[in-house]
């Protein structure tokens, strides 16, 4: 009896050793479960608090604390997987001898009996696999989790560590996608069906499952029946109960281009931007976002109506609407389809802005001390040697689109017709080199040292060409594009992208502008984009054989930039141009942004040191830098004397 007694002794101080030695040779880190850090799906939301988007690396996840969860799901969770998960110190030992009496009848593993705790070492630490020293190993780390982190601790990180289906890690994650719902707005079926999913995710899937999603959950709420956690009426309501169940994309990108954007704005400075649970506020509205991806979508249609035979795989266009007096951006709209082309027109695309470009040089001629009343040559003339790298034909012979010219002609005329050739002329005027240095100062980079810019012909993108236009609307002030509002880390705390402006000319300077640019709109190459109620102003754009259409054009608080064309740079037809193609799209976003939008501003403010008088019987604006004629300037003398050619 003695040996025997010693050799149980032996043995189990064997056991103890093996233990001690196999616990040694354990290399496993806990500080992933103990520093949980785990990768968290970023939120983007607009202006009002519409959400946007999440974006995510890998892992759709939504954390919650432990004092965000409700307890009802605590007590749903431990009744279904660990009912002693309070009162055990990491392993429930019964749990264990009744599954391995059930493991020895069957001579396999056949039942587990593992604890939340243990469950979550696994799912974190280590593998699937059934083997002993794989349980062994799940053992004593469990004991190790359970010494360093309070149950609570425990619970919060098993709840959003596990996948529940669909896409979804985390409880939370689950609530929103499956029910749309936040935690504490759960009924207890739903919250049934949820904790009820770690055990088979893909098997119970309510999206795909429903009827095996349902008996889960009815067996989750009949043990916490039986073990008195809920009443007999609470059970018998919950089984009747069959919630509406959402089958959803996962990042609900409402708005893909504008997405994009920030990823791409904000990536250099947060490089986690994708999985470090940021919360973005944009300065974009939703409303005006689909409004502009509607109207945007009318011109596109409208194109294919007046020509069939349109080549639909090249032919995009892109819109960026922003408010001009802080350059806040309200849409972004890079491209007709985002599902066929993702490439972002309004951001990657640098386009000629053809006439659209006119009142910068009209602008600077203003500030040169010229009025809208002053007059310039609207004639033709050949400017020899312009064009340096072409042998053949080095002499440049520009003209107007009809083809005809008027002789002399206001400022504002000629802008109101767009008239190439007074534009030319009045460059030429005013000096290339005075022209260049204004427009550095506008924010333009890269300007060609020829006269063709005068007709816009270099590259622009939208955004940049936004910025730069916001100096009319703005009076004066130019106001950086601004896409992003605030970042919000995961600590709560919070970046705020400050607006940026500078004051580029006076604000009566810029008057002068908006309105020779409303008479665009209301009785020039403007017409069609004319909405009756409001003052608007902006101008047509159209590059040689119609490879181009633009329509930039503002009201007193938002602001319109439109482009149309074919990605590889080919021609449109011949029809297609800045009054006919883009033009009835800003009427088109206009009058359902004054819908959704009526108390906007109607009516540009007249700034100090802007004057009127009716002038050769016209209602005519100066200021004291651009004063009234006191005769016809007769500028064709002047540049008939530099050698003008008829």
């Amino acid at each position: 009896m003695k040996y025997i007694f010693n050799l149980l002794i032996l043995i189990a101080l064997g056991g103890i050793a093996g233990i001690i030695y196999f616990y040694s040779q354990i290399k496993i880190d806990i500080s992933k479960i103990v520093d949980y850090n785990p990768k968290l799906t970023t939120h983007i939301y607009d202006r009002n608090g519409d959400l946007i988007a999440y974006i995510f690396d890998e892992e759709n996840r939504q954390y919650a604390k432990f004092n965000q969860i409700p307890p009802r799901i605590i007590e749903a969770l431990i009744a279904i997987e660990d009912t002693a998960f309070f009162e055990h110190g990491g392993i429930n030992y019964e749990a264990i001898f009744r599954a391995a009496i059930k493991d020895i009848q069957a001579m396999a593993l056949v039942e587990g009996a593992s604890t939340l705790t243990q469950q979550l070492v696994k799912n974190m630490l280590l593998t699937r696999e059934k083997k002993f020293t794989r349980k062994l190993k799940e053992v004593i780390i469990s004991y190790e989790v359970e010494h360093k982190l309070t149950k609570e601790q425990i619970i919060e990180r098993y709840l959003n560590q596990v996948y529940f289906g669909h896409g979804y890690y985390g409880i939370k994650t689950a609530a929103l996608g499956y029910f749309k719902k936040n935690l504490d707005e759960l009924s207890l079926k739903e919250i049934s069906i949820l904790v009820g999913l770690p055990k088979a995710p893909s098997s119970y899937d309510p999206t795909r499952h429903l009827d095996l999603s349902l008996s889960r959950a009815n067996s989750v709420l009949l043990r916490m029946h039986n073990i008195g956690w809920i009443t007999t009426k609470e059970y018998q309501a919950a089984i009747k109960e069959t919630p509406k169940i959402y089958d959803q994309t996962l990042t609900q990108n409402k708005a893909p281009y504008l997405v994009d954007e920030t990823i791409k704005q904000l990536a250099p400075l947060y490089p986690d931007i994708r999985y470090g649970g940021y919360k973005i506020t944009l300065n974009a509205d939703l409303k005006v976002q689909e409004i502009a991806q509607n109207a945007l979508k009318f011109g596109y249609n409208e194109i294919l109506k007046r020509n069939k035979d349109t080549n639909t795989t090249v032919l995009n266009g892109a819109m960026i609407v922003t408010n001009p007096t802080n350059g806040d951006i309200l849409a972004l709209v890079g491209g007709v389809d985002y599902a066929k082309s993702n490439f972002n027109r309004a951001t990657q695309s640098s386009r000629q802005p053809g006439s659209s470009f006119k009142p910068f040089i009209y602008q600077i001629a203003l500030n040169q001390g010229l009025s809208p009343q002053s007059k310039i040559a609207d004639i033709s003339r050949i400017y020899e040697g312009v064009n340096k790298n072409n042998k053949e034909d080095q002499d440049w012979k520009p003209k107007n689109f009809s083809g005809n010219f008027k002789g002399l002609i206001t400022l504002n005329d000629a802008l109101k017709q767009s008239r190439n050739l007074a534009t030319i002329n009045l460059l030429n005027s005013i000096g290339l080199d005075v022209v260049q240095r204004d427009l550095e100062d506008f924010g333009f980079k890269d300007i060609p040292n020829n006269l063709s810019i005068a007709l816009g012909s270099f590259g622009v993108s939208l955004m940049d060409y936004s910025e730069q236009y916001s100096i009319f609307p703005g009076l004066g002030t130019k106001h950086e594009t601004r896409l992003i509002n605030l970042v919000e880390d995961k600590n709560g705390e919070v970046f705020t992208f400050e607006p940026k402006s500078s004051q580029i000319i006076k604000p009566e300077q810029a008057y002068l502008m908006v309105k020779m640019l409303q008479d665009v709109v209301n009785n020039g190459t403007g017409r069609s984009a004319k909405v009756e109620g409001i003052e608007l102003a902006g101008k047509t754009g159209t590059t040689n054989e119609s490879v181009d259409a633009w329509f930039c054009g503002f009201a007193p608080e938002i602001q319109v930039l439109i482009w149309y064309g074919n990605d590889n740079n080919t021609p449109m037809r011949y029809v297609e141009g800045g009054s006919r193609t883009a033009a009835p799209v800003f009427k088109q976003f206009m009058q359902e942004y004054i819908n959704e939008y009526p108390q906007t501003k109607r009516e540009f403010d007249m700034p100090p040191g802007v004057y009127r008088k009716v002038y050769n019987g016209v209602d005519a604006l100066y200021t004291t830098t651009s004063p009234l004629p006191k005769e016809q300037n007769n500028i064709l003398e002047k540049q008939d004397r530099e050698g003008i050619i008829f």
